[in-house]
């Protein structure tokens, strides 16, 4: 004789309420992020066109609100996990972001201090252009010594920024294939 498996119970209604409740902040935050921003999420072609809808309306119009609520009954029909991640990552509270960012900017302090890391930066990333690397460089210590905006600094990170999510995505392209 067996025992009887109990089914777990339904939700109540004031669980499903917050939950849609959630849902909808969710989307009211993907309808804040810049369009850029908002392209770079994945999400289904519906939900995104509704983001996009939502982000053309009056802040405090009473058809943003409809929309909004709009927004959250799509939500309900897609993972919502992936979308707070892709949220956590562009606002900046991922702990991994945070790292790699770290990263980055130890890595321009470095090649700042010393031209000898330009070399190992070659070799970790053979796809490099050593030669714009190393004139970026020679502009940002100028810019630092003349006293003039930071522009060079900025794009000698945003280039090893770059260099490290491609690497970072050639990385798992060769996981996938093995």
């Amino acid at each position: 004789m067996s025992i009887p498996e109990e089914e777990p119970a339904p939700p109540s209604k004031t669980q499903r309420k917050k939950a849609m409740a959630e849902l909808q902040a969710l989307g009211e935050e993907l309808v804040d992020l810049a369009a850029d921003r908002v392209k770079k999420i994945d999400l289904p072609d519906d939900l995104r066109a509704a983001v996009r809808e939502a982000q053309r309306m009056a802040r405090h119009d009473e058809a943003r609100r409809r929309q909004m609520q709009y927004i959250g009954r799509l939500m309900r029909d897609v993972d919502a996990e992936p979308i707070r991640r892709a949220l956590a990552v562009v606002r900046g509270d991922s702990v991994e972001e945070t790292a790699k960012l770290h990263r980055v900017e130890r890595l321009r302090a470095e090649l700042l201090a010393d031209e000898k890391v330009l070399y190992r930066i070659a070799n970790a990333f053979p796809s490099i252009d050593l030669q714009h690397l190393s004139s970026l460089r020679r502009s940002a210590l100028l810019e630092q010594e003349k006293g003039k905006p930071p522009r060079s600094y900025r794009a000698l990170f945003q280039t090893l920024k770059e260099l490290q999510t491609t690497d970072a995505a050639a990385d798992r392209e060769q996981d996938d294939e093995h």
